[in-house]
């Protein structure tokens, strides 16, 4: 018989953390989260396209190996072109219909551990410590990413600036996909993690008051781009539109999807909102409809000024603007993206600390996760674990390679998430919603099945490393977590 929390159990555990955050700052979280890096980067990549056959099956999208056998050939994926910008926006829409069914939850159980937490209530113990494993995963994995990513920014913003370059024995992680680097230790990619950690700490307040000044930061940064760079617009470069055809644009949208997810880190804010059942709805939705239009905007400016068979490269903004020799603007744009990386990490490290606080608030996990700092009421001791748990393997390991890891752990959640309106309108009808999922069961399954689309477009390694993720998980559900659950 599963194990299924009670909302009213949920709802008595919110008295031990302080309540600070309103619309603007949960807005702000939620632009922090999702405008990274990933906007300056993966556009480029999207557009162009790659040319390379795959190296095997396990790179394969699973979708490619149902619809064409084990002896797939492929030339790659094929280039969206300036239909980018129509990728990023059916990942919007796509994303919008799971921020729909996340406002609803959100609204209704104001509680630390977002999809955890919805899962608990909803489908039972097992599939709550899953997906709490899962977030687990995807919060560590992106930051490791971002973390990364923020020392090559770092670097290259210096040398661009004052001329002068970190040391590579301490600026990169000692192995990367080809083996040893001979670098020491990536350092800086461990301090910005410690010094967030350091900051999530001291309270959430002055955690989002940080992060509101750097979302408008970035957010200055990438209109300046856009308003700049559009007067140097070519409209042959728009020419062809579609490259790649349908194909290329849904395989770009599967790639972008990286650069959305982070929205759904606001609904760990929950209990730390003044007024839940108002804000929550609020800054989830909004701070995605931002971020698409932003987007948006990015994937036009940049195919519009820049041929996208020339963007396949690491920095394709800093490039195209490089080629136009606006070399003040692209000091500025890779200001930018640090300040955006390190926004992410911030919302990042804040959300994991909560997944592992309310888990431990449950039992699952050992109780010292879940202790609150008597000054700052923040979970401290979790804080502490999440900051190392990502700086150490940031230091050592570059593991881009695992992004996609990051992209089905979020699409795994959206779907729980978007189960989970659907089984509470059925269980609990008359519960107040504050705000409502329209058109219930057309969204919630709709949501279902194009989160399903995407993570069938990810490779056939990705789907073996999550369910040996997963297995781990169980394992230590049934010798830890299944005998100390405070629901046992």
């Amino acid at each position: 018989m599963k194990r299924v929390k009670p909302i009213e159990h949920l709802l008595a555990d919110t008295q031990r953390l302080g309540k600070h955050l309103g619309p603007f700052s949960l807005i702000g979280l939620g632009v922090g989260a999702i405008i990274g890096a990933g906007i300056f980067i993966l556009t480029g990549s999207a557009a162009a396209g790659e040319n390379l056959k795959y190296a095997s099956i396990l790179h394969a999208p699973v979708i490619d190996i149902i619809m064409k056998g084990p002896d797939i050939v492929s030339t790659g994926r094929l280039p969206a072109g300036p239909a980018v910008s129509l990728s990023f926006l059916i990942t919007g829409l796509i994303c919008t219909l799971a921020a729909l069914n996340y406002a609803e939850l959100a609204s209704m159980i104001p509680v630390a551990g977002s999809t955890y937490t919805y899962a608990y209530a909803t489908l039972g113990e097992v599939i709550a410590w899953i997906i709490g494993w899962d977030l687990i995963l995807e919060y560590a994995v992106s930051n490791m990413a971002v973390a990364v990513g923020f020392s090559a920014y770092l670097n290259d913003v210096l040398d661009s600036i004052f001329g002068i370059r970190i040391p590579p024995e301490l600026a990169k992680p000692m192995f990367e996909s080809g083996g040893a680097t001979g670098a020491w230790f990536n350092l800086p990619s461990f301090l910005i993690v410690m010094f967030l950690t350091v900051l999530l700490v001291r309270g959430v307040q002055q955690s989002a008051r940080t992060n509101n000044i750097m979302v408008v930061i970035k957010i200055a940064a990438i209109l300046i781009f856009v308003f700049v760079a559009a007067r140097y617009i070519k409209f042959e470069n728009y020419h062809p539109f579609f490259p790649g055809g349908v194909s290329g644009v849904m395989s770009a949208s599967a790639i972008v999807f990286f650069t959305y997810f982070g929205f759904d880190s606001v609904s760990t804010a929950a209990e730390e909102a003044k007024n839940p059942g108002r804000d929550m709805p609020i800054g989830i939705i909004v701070s995605l409809c931002v971020c698409a239009l932003l987007y948006v905007a990015v994937a036009a400016t940049l195919t519009g000024i820049a041929d996208y068979r020339t963007l396949a490269n690491s920095a394709p903004v800093a490039g195209a603007l490089k080629a136009l020799g606006l070399d003040s603007i692209r000091s500025l744009v890779g200001v930018g993206a640090i300040i955006g990386i390190v926004s992410c990490l911030l919302v990042f490290q804040y959300g994991q600390a909560r997944i592992w606080f309310a888990m431990s608030r449950d039992g699952l996990l050992p109780e010292a996760f879940g202790k609150v700092h008597e000054k700052y009421k923040t979970p401290h001791v979790s804080t502490w674990i999440a900051g190392l748990a990502v700086g150490i393997p940031a230091g050592i390991w570059d593991i881009g390679t695992f992004a996609d890891l990051a992209n089905i752990g979020t699409l795994s959640a959206f779907v729980i998430v978007s189960a989970g309106v659907l089984i509470l309108r059925k269980t609990d009808p008359d519960r107040p919603r504050p705000f409502r999922v329209p058109l219930v069961p057309f969204l919630p399954i709709l949501s279902i099945l194009t989160c399903l689309m995407l993570m069938i477009s990810l490779p056939l390694e990705t789907w073996i490393r999550f369910f040996i993720w997963l297995a781990i998980g169980l394992v230590i559900y049934y010798s830890y977590g299944r005998r100390k659950s405070k629901l046992a």
